[in-house]
């Protein structure tokens, strides 16, 4: 009887599927294209860029990461591109190098002007793809393979969405996420001018700003929004690749839009008012997918009032047979804010030793920092805190989604300029009146840098909030380089730990020239900032830039502005605080390169870029931005081969699951594969593990991939030199998996000692999920 039920009402249910998502129309006034793309890159033996902690090497995937971005223009007029890339940050060298490849493609179209690409801040993605020293020095220098799939991915990503563009429409709404995000570093933020402070509930932004994009033809294509958590929900221990909270909502809501394309998430799945025409036309790819179709339909109803996100990749597969092929595939980014002391770690700093809570002003635990961690909403699973933290900002962009009603009207422009930090003269207000001029400084970081934060601590005897130093360390500082006097003024109360704005050798250790951007749609306004504001400096940023666009001498905004910035854009030099926080040398402080007057400098600067926007005068370009692709060195060992015991074939299994296995959903299956090294090939947009369901006697159909949160691919070596080495697979079943019989499989890569590359594939004997 139930099999009966579900397949009277199945056709109707595919057809809201395919039809809902045309039901927002409104006359265009913009050309709209979303794109995305794999850039998981190497997932082994490569360095994480993030915690900056040598023994975090990638060895797996947790999920894929991606590139996905925007285009928005003017039918004949301005364009701009928004890139958002599930990496750590930008990298001017990364950014350099596209802008490039587009100028050869499309002439002068996508500039440096009007493109802007930022990264999420995970801390779980491939390393040594920046061009400066210190932040390649963890993953031994230069890591060609991350730099490619970055480049490439992102290349890949614009030509999607340039190739997309047709007639839509932009909606934006804002709203409040109250529990994705604590301060990490409250003794700082609490300096700053308690008047200023009483301005806002909350010591870290709790909005969700979102766009959502509308295509003529087929409804709701596409959303990004901009929200400000640190990507640091996996911890400094972890070695899978991983999007973090911000790459796993990116994956729920992309998924929860592929089976409710009505874009509603209140919407009944099963009922509707209308019935389409075409369900004959509908009937032929029902009947030649019934057993995939009728478990997917089974599984909305085990669903029904439960967690949305835990979907598998066959229900992206089965929709994608089922819609037009010419549809858009919709695309969500979940983009990086003023995050700078912003932990996804809400339960608070605990003393692993004590469990009390840590130091409120140097965040220790018995004057140490190494016992200070931060706990997620899971802890202690930290991937569980990520799927939470993820699903927290999903939900609220599915609601601000659901709800977006005002429109994107007016100009498409922008500003750009490239501006030399190490020594900006910037004007600030005299005490009594007046003004006076000051200098940024070349980079410079802190003594509480080493001491790390709360979501990942330092080592040693470094602790945050440390304006003094101590002998020791100055002395193995100076071996490097001996900060002037002048130099050691200008950072002031900053006790210098590494001088790296004028370290030299074998090249640059930090940059010193950066870009600043704006970028207008409509009454959006986007501000791509190359690091990390903490939450009071974006808002004295936001608030000063919407003074310059509102004022009484441009009628073009008025009062209705939405200002986001975008943080880790285009390139990275680490983060900038307040005058105020910059005072307390916690970790922000201590990692604000250039000086305690960085802020005013970045403020100075956006607002001569506003102040041209609403003028239409144009700026200087500034100085050209460093190409040092040409000085990277690499200390990384290639792959030199693989192999495997004697008898045993790449892709055999070593450990299987028992015969005539049952799990149960919520099981954990585990099975382990002789394997070779992921370097090989990257299995971009592909996978290297799989789960398959049996569909009738013999015909295996993908149901889960290494892209789904519920399936881990892990790789490992017996030994560091090891030649041989293993994959374990581990899929969590999901409470929305069909019953049924199902095998893992393994995808890779072999090399042979003569350097040819050889793909092999295993399977695991089948087992039952009841």
């Amino acid at each position: 009887m139930a099999r009966s039920i579900r397949t009277i009402w199945f056709p109707i249910f595919v057809l809201l599927l395919v039809e809902t998502g045309r039901g927002v129309k409104s006359a265009s006034n913009y050309l709209i294209g979303l794109g995305s793309y794999d850039i998981t890159g190497p997932a082994a033996d490569v360095n994480m860029m993030g915690y900056a902690n040598t023994e975090q090497t990638a060895s797996g995937v947790h999920f894929r990461l991606r590139a996905r971005a925007f285009i928005v223009a003017e039918p004949k007029g301005n364009r701009v591109v928004f890139v958002n890339l599930d990496a750590c940050m930008a990298s001017q060298l990364v950014t350099i190098k596209v802008l490039e490849r587009l100028k050869t493609r499309y002439g002068d179209l996508y500039t440096e002007n009007n493109v802007a690409i930022s990264g999420i801040h995970t801390h779980a993605g491939p390393g040594g793809y920046l061009q400066y020293v210190v932040y390649i020095v963890t993953s031994l220098g230069f890591v060609r393979q991350s730099f490619d799939a970055l480049v490439d991915g992102i290349e890949q990503t614009i030509i999607q969405a340039h190739n997309n563009l047709r007639p839509g429409s932009i909606y934006v709404n804002k709203g409040e996420l109250i529990d994705a995000g604590v301060n990490r570093s409250p003794s700082a933020y609490l300096n700053n001018p308690a008047t200023e402070r009483s301005k806002y509930k909350y010591d870290v932004d709790k909005d969700m700003t979102l766009l959502k994009f509308v295509d003529d033809e087929w409804g709701p294509i596409g959303s990004f929004n901009w929200f400000a958590t640190h990507g640091t929900s996996m911890s400094r221990t972890n070695s899978l690749i991983s999007g973090d909270n911000k790459g796993a909502a990116a994956r729920f809501m992309e998924d929860w839009f592929d089976h409710n394309s009505s874009g509603s998430i209140s919407s009944d799945l099963y009922m509707s008012s209308k019935i389409h025409r075409r369900v004959s036309n509908i009937i032929p790819v029902i009947e030649d997918n019934h057993h995939e179709l009728l478990e997917l339909a089974a599984s909305f109803e085990s669903s029904s009032g439960k967690s949305t996100t835990r979907y598998s990749s066959l229900a992206r597969r089965v929709r994608s047979a089922l819609r037009q092929t010419d549809r858009p595939k919709f695309v969500s980014a979940f983009c990086q804010s003023n995050c700078g002391d912003v932990s996804p770690n809400v339960l608070g700093a605990f003393c692993l030793d004590t469990g009390l809570p840590c130091d409120f002003n140097h965040s220790t635990c018995g004057g140490k920092n190494e016992l200070c961690y931060g706990r997620g909403p899971g802890y202690p699973d930290e991937f569980e805190s990520t799927r939470i933290i993820g699903e927290r900002q999903f939900r609220k962009a599915v609601e601000l989604f659901d709800g977006a009603s005002e429109k994107l009207n007016g100009k498409i422009d922008y500003r750009y300029t490239s501006v030399d930090f190490s020594e900006l003269n910037v004007t600030i207000p005299k005490e009594g009146g007046g003004t006076n001029v000051v200098k940024t400084c070349p980079a410079a970081m802190g003594f509480a840098f080493a001491a790390g934060t709360t979501d990942g601590p330092g080592a040693f005897d470094f602790k945050q909030g440390d304006d003094k130093g101590n002998a020791f360390w100055r002395l193995v500082r100076d071996l490097l380089k001996n900060p002037g006097k002048e130099q050691v003024d200008c950072q002031h109360p900053k006790p210098i730990l590494l001088d790296t704005g004028e370290m030299k050798l074998p090249y640059d250790w930090a940059p010193s020239v950066l870009p600043v951007q704006i970028l207008r749609i409509g009454q959006l306004v986007i501000l791509s900032v190359p690091g990390e504001f903490t939450t009071m400096a974006g808002r004295r940023l936001r608030d000063a830039v919407k003074k310059v666009l509102t004022s009484a001498s441009t009628k073009e905004f008025g009062s209705n502005v939405h200002i986001v910035i975008a943080g880790l854009t285009n390139t990275y030099s680490q983060y900038v605080t307040t005058f105020e926080e910059y005072d307390m040398q916690r970790y922000e402080g201590a990692s604000t390169l250039y000086g305690p007057h960085t802020l005013t400098g970045y403020i100075q600067e956006f607002k001569k870029l506003a102040s041209a926007l609403v003028s239409g005068k144009t700026v200087e370009s500034g100085p050209p931005l460093p190409n040092l692709l040409d000085k990277q060195i690499s200390l990384l060992t290639p792959v030199v081969m693989d192999a495997t015991p004697i008898g045993v074939k790449f892709g055999d299994v070593s450990s299987d699951v028992a015969k005539n296995s049952t799990f149960k959903k919520g099981d954990n299956v585990t099975v382990v594969f002789w394997s070779a090294c992921p370097r090989n090939d990257l299995m971009t947009e592909g996978t290297f593990a799989l789960v398959e369901i049996l569909k009738g006697k013999d015909s295996w159909v993908p149901a889960y991939d290494d892209d789904d949160f519920c399936l881990r691919f892990i790789w490992s070596r017996p030994a560091k030199l090891s030649t041989r080495s293993h994959a374990t697979i581990k899929w969590l079943i999901p409470q929305t998996a069909a019953s049924g019989v199902y095998r893992i499989r393994h995808f890779g890569a072999a090399k042979s000692l003569l350097g040819s590359i050889k793909h092999f594939t295993g399977s695991s004997s089948a087992f039952v999920v009841a």
